[in-house]
């Protein structure tokens, strides 16, 4: 009752499953990802042992086909079992048992894979893995095109209630603030893929590094137009440094702050709040 896409980038290293479902929190069952071993994805009549499982033959070096063998064969319900599997190398693997709700199968690129089953029509597994390999920027947007397609193609016949974002790299994995992990759910909304398209833009800004060489110094009409900004948001009294800063540090950029310069993305994120305070005063 779930659709999903299980993908490896071109460092062999960084893996990634993109997953939607008419059902509550499909995240907190579906997913598995370890950087550097591999990813999957169990659905259907979902056996949540097949994560760790799964991952610990991965991690021992058996191929894709082999940990999808060990993880069906005895397996009483194997016949109501959908998984998804991507090792380090070699093809991905899948299963489909006979007994998951039509319209139920895989269909593999070369370096992901999509499966699902109770799908609206048979084009929607091709329009995610064809969506993914076309879609550029980092795995997790391409996942998240790739999960958007599918829904876009009729996805769970039922409707829409969840969908989870997780990607490991390896990267920065001690960190809180790190680009190597991304770990998103939206656990029930009508529209979660859209919901977790906003929750990977903010995970972005989050994560992202001040670039010096396109900040704008802090002077003059840069100067005045913060000003405007942050009075628009409440924050008037001190000098604008200060009131800039004590704004990015109540939002959780104080990583964007730069001496004498106002980072761009920064700007832009302020300017995003005013726009939504206006927004809301509206309405």
């Amino acid at each position: 009752m779930t659709f999903s896409l299980v993908a490896r980038d071109v460092d062999g290293q960084t893996f990634g499953v993109a997953t939607a479902s008419k059902y509550l929190a499909v995240g907190a069952s579906v997913t598995a990802v370890a950087a550097g071993v591999g990813a999957l994805a169990t659905q259907a009549s979902t056996n949540v042992t097949y994560r760790e499982r799964g991952l610990r033959s991965l991690r021992a070096g058996l191929t894709a086909g082999r940990t999808v063998d060990l993880l069906v064969e005895g397996d009483p319900d194997r016949e109501r079992r959908q998984l998804a599997v991507l090792a380090a190398t070699g093809a991905p693997a899948t299963w489909t048992g006979r007994r998951c709700g039509p319209v139920a199968g895989a269909a593999v690129g070369v370096d992901c894979v999509a499966v699902g089953n109770l799908l609206r029509g048979d084009g929607v597994l091709g329009a995610m893995v064809e969506t993914f390999e076309s879609a550029r920027g980092t795995l997790a947007e391409r996942l998240l095109a790739g999960l958007a397609a599918g829904d876009a193609a009729g996805g769970d016949r039922r409707g829409r209630q969840s969908a989870a974002l997780l990607v490991a790299s390896g990267e920065g994995q001690l960190h809180l603030r790190s680009p190597g992990r991304v770990d998103l759910r939206v656990d029930d909304d009508p529209e979660p893929i859209p919901v977790l398209a906003r929750a990977l833009r903010a995970h972005a800004v989050l994560v992202a590094e001040p670039d010096p060489a396109t900040a704008v110094p802090l002077v003059g009409t840069t100067v005045r137009e913060l000003d405007a900004d942050l009075r628009a948001l409440g924050r008037t009294e001190g000098p604008v440094p200060l009131r800039l800063a004590a704004w990015a540090e109540d939002e959780n950029l104080e990583h964007l702050l730069l001496p004498h310069a106002v980072d761009r993305l920064l700007r832009d994120e302020l300017r995003r709040h005013v726009a939504a305070r206006a927004a809301a005063g509206r309405g």
